[in-house]
């Protein structure tokens, strides 16, 4: 191979045309980043540079990857959140600028200065971690029915240095009892059979974080309808839903004895997530204690 054929530029236009991408270029660029340790800034200051036969190999393996439709993310192992660098696999979901919708409400609540938090459905821990960020002095668990998912929100909070309790738990089953300020949760939300499921990264991603029966509404009707039990008077529900399930959302909230409920929308303007407070017994503060003194 000539060098000019091996420059940065002409590897980066040869992998950009292979790939079925929204952002072929930037795939290409952050595959290169990876295989060189180069920044992006500088591939483009000097399109010129030569890799040797080592960045070569391992940009190649990439590409071809990629070309297969593998997710960027699983090639890198890496997913940005919140701002925050996630590690992933392919035992969760990868995390979704969309659902970063759900920390800006939740961070919007006047919760308790070191309210509880329950994440369910954790996965790599985004939304916890990301909520541990903003609010170091919340106590966060984090929970996930899957060990493989558990272990790796473990390692992200370990290497992010952020104070967020993981545990195994089939949404509410392996929980002591006690009560949370927020209870959050994107869970499987996508009806079974659904063609989106043959498409983009989400072949490569397990169909159990996916899939939630016929209606795709199996376990927000789980978890909507136990959240009561599991949160303090006033204490707030929010969660990810489709964006075409708002109503029915709506719905299994109002019928499980929630107020306020209303639904938000994610960046691209969708129906992205319901939320709601249970309602506080007469005598209740926010924090579950006695007015009475």
């Amino acid at each position: 191979m000539s060098e000019s054929s091996s420059s940065c530029e002409a590897l980066l236009i040869s992998a950009t045309a292979r790939f079925d991408s929204d952002t072929p270029r930037l795939d290409a660029e952050l595959l290169m980043v990876n295989a060189t340790g180069w920044s992006r800034t500088s591939l483009r200051a000097w399109p010129e540079r030569v890799l040797d036969d080592r960045q070569l190999v391992q940009f190649a393996a990439q590409v071809d990857q990629r070309a297969r439709g593998h997710p960027i993310a699983h090639i890198l192992g890496e997913q940005g959140f919140w701002s925050l660098p996630l590690r992933v696999n392919d035992a969760t979901l990868i995390p979704r600028p969309d659902t970063e919708s759900l920390v800006e409400a939740a961070l919007e609540f006047a919760l308790p200065a070191a309210a509880r938090v329950l994440d369910l459905g954790t996965g790599t821990g985004a939304i916890a971690l990301a909520l541990a960020s903003e609010r170091p002095a919340w106590q966060i668990m984090a929970c996930d029915a899957v060990p493989a998912a558990v272990a790796l929100a473990q390692v992200n909070a370990e290497l992010l240095a952020l104070p967020v309790e993981v545990c195994t738990s089939h949404w509410f089953d392996g929980l002591s009892p006690q009560t949370f300020d927020l209870i959050i949760s994107n869970p499987p939300y996508v009806r079974a059979g659904d063609y989106h499921l043959g498409q983009g990264d989400v072949r490569f991603e397990p169909e159990s974080a996916l899939v939630a029966g016929e209606d795709g509404l199996d376990d927000l009707r789980l978890i909507v309808g136990q959240a009561p039990e599991w949160l303090a008077g006033g204490g707030w529900l929010v969660v990810e839903h489709g964006f075409d399930q708002a109503l029915a959302v709506r719905g299994l909230f109002s019928a499980a004895g929630f107020e306020n409920i209303r639904t938000q929308k994610d960046y691209g303007g969708q129906d992205r997530l319901t939320l709601a407070q249970r309602p506080a017994p007469a005598g209740e503060n926010f924090t579950g204690e006695s007015d009475a003194q």
